[in-house]
């Protein structure tokens, strides 16, 4: 069995999962996860918990990535009491986060034109005060924030949050999955409008129906324009979280990436 050892490059698993098993399949490949902690992880495990899984995989020296809670969570809401609950949510994620040293959280940017488009003003007032709260609390424990697209029909409905974003050095994460499932806009626009964000990137690929999540390459997705938009920007390439839902496309993927990325 081969051995990973790619620095910058994550492999997503739920916490979930990570304790019920798959910690010593990543142990065994060297993998870094992307940890994925959803409400059922956050209720259910303690900040001693979490250092405990952290020592662990500081053991064979892998680097953490966190992905904070999506379900239901609305960072963008009018409702007060809606954004009482995701804000108590994030800090449970930042302080799990912290405790598992993790050098990245990213969570979904969450505006949807469908559900939003008529409150624009007030979506992006608030998801710009929920942001710049949780970017500070994480920035002042070493911890990037970046922010990914999800259900979003082009770049444009999101630059001006990551314009007003910029001084608190919060990033975008490029999910390739979303953006070809949900996205309308050409892949080649959201790179030419996000791309000086971009920080980060989610790959997984599907067949443009929907997030299906599968390998690269079993998909219809052309990751070769990322990365020669990369290439052709001269801008630091950006951390790689491989997604595939599907444990049997894992190695796959990693292979593909070996001749798809060359900066590894």
């Amino acid at each position: 069995m081969p051995k990973y050892s790619f620095e910058n490059v994550h492999v997503n698993i739920p916490f979930r999962m990570l304790v019920e098993g798959y910690l010593a399949k990543f142990k065994e490949l060297g993998l870094n996860p992307e940890i994925g902690l959803d409400a059922w992880a956050l209720d259910r495990f303690g900040v001693e918990d979490f250092r405990g899984v952290s020592a662990q995989l500081k053991e064979y020296g892998a680097r953490v990535t966190v992905h904070g809670p999506f379900m239901d969570m609305s960072p963008g809401s009018p409702d007060p009491e809606v954004l009482a609950l995701t804000r108590r949510r994030f800090e449970q994620m930042a302080k799990a986060a912290v405790a598992l040293d993790a050098r990245l959280v990213v969570c979904h940017v969450g505006y949807q034109w469908e559900r939003y488009g008529f409150v624009r003003e007030a979506w992006l007032e608030h998801s710009l005060a929920t942001w710049k709260w949780l970017g500070e609390l994480l920035a002042g424990e070493g911890i990037q924030l970046n922010l990914e697209n999800v259900y979003e029909q082009g770049p444009q409905e999101i630059h001006d949050l990551f314009e007003a974003l910029r001084p608190w050095g919060i990033g975008f994460c490029l999910d390739t999955g979303h953006q070809s499932a949900f996205g309308k806009a050409p892949l080649e626009e959201w790179l030419d409008v996000l791309g000086p964000f971009m920080k980060q990137v989610h790959l997984h690929d599907n067949r443009g129906g929907k997030d299906d999540h599968l390998g690269l390459g079993k998909g219809h997705i052309r990751f070769d324009v990322l990365v020669d938009w990369i290439r052709r920007s001269g801008q630091r390439p950006p951390l790689v979280t491989l997604e595939p839902h599907q444990e049997e496309d894992v190695l796959p993927s990693l292979e593909a990436l070996a001749g798809l990325w060359p900066w590894l």
